[in-house]
């Protein structure tokens, strides 16, 4: 199988400086980026690293998957954002769970032997609402398979035919929830495995609670009345 690396970059320069030289190339068949508008100079290192970077040419973290799926050149497409929050060297866990046939992988935080960076406190708000919305989607649309627990993480793989076949949207962010319940619609085999979170270190995320919130409930509404 040959398996593509996307680095999904919006202003990461601090981060790409920090996850780059860590990654685990050699379990890769090529490795690109695409940026969604990076002012900061993270486009100008991504090519002096020797890293392709593609333009986004819509805005939107779903067109930014689906871009990556068009353009790679593998079999599977694995996308990561490089923060400085997760150990690069996870990225070596992808491969032998694709190969095993699986349609669809995600890095986990919510597993056994996983990392949240909630779990240090005593109120973990973010972990506890992805761990209901997991639960609501397995009641609602999982009827064999694994259930995933993680199903708002990012940092995860799939098969490019499979892709296709979950028609994802084309606009907004829902992507990440969105491809775990269209696995389970369409019946797909599907893994997880753990990974630790850390803190970020510099800037703000781009993913709000509350406006993020609205728009995750808003898809949750569209995919109750979707049809296949």
């Amino acid at each position: 199988m040959k398996i593509s690396l996307c680095l999904i970059v919006w202003n990461e320069l601090q981060g790409c400086k920090s996850d780059l030289p860590k990654i685990p190339k050699d379990c890769f068949d090529e490795v690109f980026a695409v940026d969604g508008g990076s002012t900061d100079g993270t486009v100008e290192y991504l090519k002096k690293m020797n890293i392709p970077v593609f333009e986004q040419p819509k805005r939107g973290l779903n067109a930014a998957y689906i871009y990556a799926n068009q353009i790679a050149e593998g079999d599977a497409v694995v996308v990561f954002f490089p923060k400085a929050t997760l150990p690069p060297e996870d990225l070596a866990k992808f491969r032998p769970l694709l190969e095993l046939g699986n349609d669809l992988v995600v890095a986990s935080r919510m597993i056994v032997g996983a990392v949240n960076e909630e779990d240090a406190r005593l109120l973990r708000p973010r972990k506890w609402a992805v761990l209901w919305l997991s639960v609501f989607a397995a009641v609602v649309w999982c009827r064999d398979g694994y259930r995933v627990r993680d199903v708002l993480h990012g940092v995860k793989g799939w098969t490019r035919c499979a892709f296709e076949k979950m028609q994802i949207l084309e606009d907004g962010l829902s992507i990440d929830i969105e491809m775990v319940v269209r696995s389970y619609r369409l019946k797909l085999p599907r893994a997880e495995f753990a990974t630790n979170e850390g803190g970020r270190e510099y800037g703000e995320t781009n993913f709000k609670v509350w406006p993020t919130g609205k728009k995750l409930l808003k898809y949750l509404v569209f995919e109750l009345q979707r049809r296949g």
